[in-house]
């Protein structure tokens, strides 16, 4: 079984534009977006930087696409884009796209969906988007300098944290732990972002310890998503990342690439091979994880990010700055 998760970046810069260049077929980047999808054959796939409208048409779309569709589709509606009703980034102006529960000019833009060939048990979800940050046990909301209006409104999720479970042939189910956090950056010296981003991450580890009102599942369960910060390089404060990656319920696998490896910043720390994202400022990061849960036997793992010259080189490249991420597990 394949467990894959890709920022794709396909977001556009008013709502109904990315399904218009989904169904006129022209648009190069999602033509290379296909092509990856298909290459990697995923059994469960997570989307991350998606588009969302509310009949989920532009998903279906790029469903439709692929060589092979994915039957169970899942994509609620994502605070990516909603508005708030308050001044959240304190610079004296409402309804602007820093203002929303996650940044967003408009609702959905930059989302997050759910595609699987597995049953997704939709009455079983748990989707904890709604959280307040300072509901959240242990925040670090004092930190980042809100007003109290802001505090009384803000969500913990800047896309969603769901708990999706997708039903395995011997009955069993296989939740998949899936959320997108905020970059540690564009923001002051308060550093709301990434303390933020912090605790988006955290919140993983409060589910685990079973300090929120509803307890976490049993094993087996997969940790998937664009935690947006990287184990050593980059801004960003790691300390819940470090615990999630150490933690023994977890396993971290370390995917790679021979492209992230010879594409290596010099002046960086982490291993260039197990890097997801190709940027220009803070160059290349780690920031797409896919974390199976202890008891998994992983077979294999990887990230689509070809050497150049190589197959899908082009096609990763024109695609997204994120490279796709996957984990072969064993069918529990």
């Amino acid at each position: 079984m394949r467990i894959a998760t890709w920022n794709v970046e396909l977001s556009r810069k008013g709502p109904g534009l990315l399904l218009r260049d989904i169904t006129a077929g022209k648009d190069p980047q999602i033509k290379a977006v296909g092509e990856i999808l298909d290459q990697a054959q995923a059994d469960v796939l997570l989307l991350t930087g998606i588009d969302w409208d509310y009949d989920g048409r532009a998903l279906a779309a790029l469903n439709a696409t692929l060589a092979r569709p994915y039957p169970y589709l899942y994509a609620p509606q994502p605070n990516a884009g909603l508005r708030s009703g308050a001044d959240l980034d304190g610079n004296g102006a409402l309804g602007e796209a820093r203002d929303a529960q996650g940044y967003g000019r408009y609702q959905g833009q930059g989302g997050m969906a759910l595609l699987s060939r597995l049953p997704i048990e939709t009455k079983s979800v748990r989707d904890f988007s709604t959280l307040l940050w300072r509901d959240l046990p242990q925040s670090t909301i004092s930190n980042a300098q809100l007003s109290d209006r802001a505090q009384a409104v803000q969500r913990l999720s800047s896309v969603g944290h769901w708990d999706v479970p997708v039903a395995l042939a011997d009955g069993q189910a296989l939740h998949l732990f899936a959320f997108a956090a905020t970059p540690p950056v564009f923001d002051g010296p308060e550093d709301r972002n990434g303390w933020r981003n912090h605790d988006e991450a955290a919140f993983w580890l409060r589910y685990l310890d079973g300090d929120l009102a509803q307890a976490a599942p049993k094993p087996p369960f997969v940790l998937m998503g664009d935690f947006n910060i990287d184990p050593q390089d980059g801004e960003g404060r790691r300390a819940a990342l470090h615990t999630l990656l150490s933690d023994p319920r977890l396993q971290d696998v370390t995917p790679q690439s021979l492209g992230g490896k010879l594409a290596a910043d010099v002046a960086h720390k982490g291993d260039p091979a197990q890097d997801t994202a190709d940027y220009n400022g803070p160059g290349n990061l780690r920031v797409d994880y896919v974390l199976p849960s202890a008891g998994l036997t992983v077979t294999r793992s990887g990230v689509i990010w070809p050497a150049p010259g190589a197959a899908l080189a082009k096609a990763a490249a024109r695609a997204s700055r994120h490279k796709l991420v996957w984990v072969d597990i064993l069918a529990p």
